[in-house]
């Protein structure tokens, strides 16, 4: 079957030995590749209850089928999979850029990482050629620094390098994997699981040609999306960016400003996307394959942060402005900026300094024990301290290095109740209080707070339902955006691209036949979604979750909108939020406690993980 690479590296950093198997063929069908294959490989190479930090638990990256092929957005991405050190949960976190095509040009689909390595190393894959190198060296640096000098050793510019910076070194549960230098793979902590096994950084190479399964039909596609991509459909990726958003969510009354205390921020335009772009925007750049241009560079040419350069995205603006209440660009892109200095994840990271501001307001925490640092929501210089010092993990940042979680935890004073997370993840940047499609699909999603793994947010803003309202419905709405989210995800075709999957599973059966030769009916692929949805669903089972983690944050529950607007008042109940788990779990065919059944597993051909549940099964 072409389009996949069809071998799997495993490397085991204790003895140094590596080995490759055949891939699966029946596995790669049933899970597709990205993050269903990821998380499929790595429940089969883990222990229940392993320990995220520990040498045993494995650190997977994995592939999707059109993976360093030209398809537009869908030739570049990689998916890391792990326990999440931040949740217990599920943790996975795609990237895009360079750095997936070129593994797969390498000859792999996936690399099965376990292990800790004696002394700070890198993996070096050339093709079938694996080595560990001494990343003594490397320590302490950032992951450009680490990428340049890796191949300034190599003597090759064209080696493609994913990262950790200090965060990770220092197992912070907010440290990402950075590729091309501002790229991340930003989500559940997985940088610190690199840490934990002295992994440095991973580096590859590739020479192979990648030979679609049909290459008439695939050209054809090919073509076809590319024009699809320079459409209105991508619009705003391809001018603004996903910066864009600051403006609509706040028209909207749904961007959480200031940890939570309003879902409006007052000086917006001073950081809109029109602002940043007009002043700040230098250059625009493409992932391989990708004819969309989305990446926005933005260049500080004067003033105190003279030389800064951050990728800014949406979610990265939101966290370190309105969410603080700074209304300073200059200072926002230079916080986004130590975030790529240190790995660490900018939305986390930013959630984190808004949540030790509203302790900080509310006389939780003092000057004193924050190291004299201000922390008045909207101080700039006070924003930059506090991530300083969590990269570092210095003074009182090593307390908030871990997140908002383990933090209120070691503050306590009822701190927990700023605490905005779900399952340990941070929450992002869609205010859930008045999205309530949103509030369930941020509930049950199987990574923790996180508008990515469904858009249910969309929904809610575009009017298609009352998003102030819960009723029954909102669970099968969730469940099929989880489902094409998923298949996106294992295909590793970038979201921005979703909407030129005019006709979803029509769209990606006729990708997958082209690029693998094998034919899939739009009903098989469905059912994959399904499975891929259903297993991480198995695997947090299997780690102790069940429906008490499928909650919201305190704030949400229990205060609501206080701005004048559309959507004042507006709050999450535990009533509301039964009946749309139940609906949810009643979609998916699960249990009331959110248990996928025997009889669900048999129907989507999982009979093999049938042993997860039946201890988990109510009387």
């Amino acid at each position: 079957m072409l389009g996949y690479a069809g071998k799997v590296l495993y490397v085991d950093l204790t003895t140094g030995k590596t080995r490759t198997e055949k891939l699966n063929e029946e596995t790669a069908k049933k899970y597709v590749g990205g993050i269903g294959l990821g998380m499929r490989l790595w429940l089969a190479n883990s222990n229940a209850g392993v320990e995220a930090l520990s040498p045993e638990n494995p650190l997977v990256l994995a592939l999707g089928p059109v993976s360093g092929t030209m398809f537009p957005t869908g030739g570049n991405g990689h998916a890391f999979i792990s326990k999440s050190p931040a949740t217990g949960a599920v943790g996975e976190a795609v990237s895009h850029g360079t750095f997936g095509a070129e593994l797969k040009r390498a000859g792999y689909d996936a690399v099965i990482i376990t292990g800790k390595a004696e002394r700070p190393v890198y993996l070096w894959v050339d093709d079938d050629s694996v080595q560990m190198l001494d990343a003594s060296p490397l320590w302490s640096k950032s992951p450009s620094e680490t990428e340049e000098a890796i191949k300034e050793e190599l003597g090759d510019y064209y080696v493609r390098v994913a990262a950790i910076g200090m965060a990770g070194e220092k197992l912070s549960k907010l440290a990402c994997i950075i590729n091309e230098k501002t790229r991340a793979a930003g989500r559940t902590g997985l940088g610190a699981v690199m840490g934990s096994k002295n992994l440095k950084a991973i580096v590859v190479r590739g020479t192979r040609d990648i030979v679609p399964g049909k290459p008439e039909e695939f050209m054809d596609l090919v073509k076809e999306f590319h024009e699809r991509m320079k459409g209105p459909a991508t619009q705003k990726y391809r001018t603004l960016g996903s910066v864009e958003n600051v403006l609509i969510n706040n028209t909207l009354y749904c961007m959480p400003s200031r940890n939570y205390s309003s879902a409006h921020f007052d000086d917006a335009e001073k950081v809109s996307g029109e602002a940043l772009n007009a002043k700040y925007v230098s250059k625009i750049i493409a992932c391989s394959s990708c004819p969309m241009r989305c990446e926005h560079e933005a260049v500080i040419r004067e003033g105190p942060y003279k030389g800064t350069m951050a990728r800014m995205e949406y979610e990265s603006l939101w966290a370190m402005g309105p969410y603080t209440g700074v209304n300073k660009l200059d200072a926002i892109v230079r916080a986004a900026e130590l975030c790529n200095y240190y790995g660490m994840d900018a939305q986390s990271a930013g959630v984190t300094v808004g949540f030790v501001m509203d302790c900080f307001e509310r006389g939780i925490l003092t000057n004193k024990e924050l190291g004299e640092v201000d922390a008045r929501f909207g101080n700039a210089e006070a924003l930059l301290q506090l991530l300083d010092l969590m990269g570092k993990r210095e003074g009182f940042g090593d307390v908030l290095a871990d997140g908002v979680k383990a933090a209120a935890a070691k503050i306590g004073k009822g701190s927990e109740k700023l605490a905005q997370h779900i399952k340990g993840l941070e929450v992002t940047g869609y205010d859930m209080r008045c999205l309530k499609t949103a509030a369930l699909a941020y509930a049950v999603s199987f990574r923790g707070a996180d508008h990515n793994r469904s858009s249910a947010y969309a929904v809610d803003m575009k009017g298609r339902v009352n998003r102030l309202k819960a009723e029954e419905g909102r669970g099968k709405i969730v469940k099929d955006l989880e489902n094409t989210y998923a298949l996106l995800d294992s295909f590793i075709v970038c979201k921005n691209a979703r909407g030129t999957f005019y006709k979803e599973m029509q769209d990606l059966s006729r990708l997958y036949g082209a690029v693998t030769g094998s034919d899939v009916a739009p009903e098989e692929l469905a059912a994959a979604a399904e499975r891929i949805n259903t297993l991480a669903r198995l695997i947090n089972v299997r780690e102790g979750l069940s429906r008490k983690d499928d909650t919201l944050p305190w704030k949400v529950m229990n205060e609501p909108i206080p701005d004048d607007g559309p959507v004042k008042g507006a709050v999450v109940t535990q009533d509301e939020l039964d009946l749309l788990l139940d609906d949810y779990y009643g979609a998916r065919g699960w249990t009331k406690n959110g248990i996928p059944t025997a009889e669900k597993l048999k129907e989507l051909g999982m009979d093999d993980l049938t042993s997860i549940v039946e201890s988990k099964q109510e009387a």
